[in-house]
């Protein structure tokens, strides 16, 4: 593998040389204070790309001859535009590829820039990491929002946490507005704003003691999950499903397992498999790496 940049882009910059599959000098990250999650937030797009800037010129070091630079963006990226981005709405519209690529022209470094979804490079990175570069790798990522990745990268919108889930007229709760969604079910947010007077570890810890209208959310959480899991496999295939992020605390796996037996009964389908793995920094930096590297492909 060429020497590229690999770059995560959420409440922080993070940005690490990618060499062969790994890391090579560590991660380079912006804030460096971990509770100044709002930094970006308040940035405008300009400030978030020399931002970006800075820290792959940090973690190439002395290396000028990057063969590319692969950045994970939040929200819904296609041609190197940012479309959509509810967490960083100030980059809705940007076109961030060229700007990243003309700002580190400007710093004497001539290379392509490649803009991905930041779920597509965290299965990206995850594939890189099992050495299942071959295969099909797919993710789903519960937090403030849900997040869906799929390697390898195929053209399509692919907002899997937008997958309608429910026609139930009261359920809209996701973030983007829109009725029946997964996210709004499962997102953190989502739950907060359903459950003003608890919050979402509050409602697990109750559906454990037995309270009937948490023991219910409960249900319709694990419902939702394998609903969208179950569409996924309907329309793709069967294959390897993995959960992260800092809600997968509330996975029930044996419910889970359950509702998706009930909902794939074609026998050429049930070769799936679904494990919770842990998000880390590293692997989403690698997975953009790969990213940037099989597009030029």
């Amino acid at each position: 593998m060429a020497k590229i940049v690999g770059v995560t882009l959420s409440e922080r910059v993070v940005a690490g040389l990618v060499v062969d599959l790994k890391l090579s000098g560590g991660l380079r990250s912006f804030p460096e204070a971990h509770d100044d999650e709002y930094a970006l937030v308040e940035m405008p797009a300009e400030g978030v790309v020399e931002t970006m800037c800075a820290q792959v010129i940090a973690a190439a070091g002395k290396e000028r001859d990057l063969a590319g630079v692969g950045v994970g963006v939040p929200g819904l990226v296609r041609g190197g535009v940012v479309e959509e981005a509810p967490n960083l709405p100030q980059l809705k519209g940007a076109r961030i590829a060229d700007m990243l690529a003309a700002a580190l022209r400007d710093q004497g470094i001539e290379t392509p820039v490649t803009i991905i979804n930041d779920a597509d490079g965290f299965a990206a990175g995850i594939a890189a990491s099992i050495g299942k570069l071959d295969s099909v790798i797919r993710v789903w990522t519960l937090g403030v929002g849900i997040g869906y990745g799929r390697y390898p990268l195929t053209e399509g919108v692919w907002e899997g946490g937008h997958t309608v889930v429910t026609l139930d007229d009261k359920e809209n709760y996701c973030g983007c507005g829109g009725r029946g969604h997964l996210e709004g079910i499962m997102g953190h947010r989502a739950m907060r704003l359903r459950f003003l007077d608890m919050e979402p570890e509050e409602v697990f810890e109750a559906a454990k003691a037995g309270d009937p209208r948490c023991l219910e959310f409960k249900r319709l959480w694990h419902k939702a999950l394998a609903g969208a899991t179950a569409t996924s496999i309907h329309l793709r295939g069967p294959g390897r499903f993995f959960l992260a992020g800092f809600n997968v605390r509330f996975v029930d796996m044996p419910l889970l397992k359950d509702y998706l037996v009930q909902m794939v009964k074609m026998s050429p389908l049930q070769s799936y498999s679904i494990e919770i793995i842990e998000d880390d920094r590293e692997t989403r930096v690698i997975g953009a790496a790969v990213s940037a590297e099989k597009s030029a492909h």
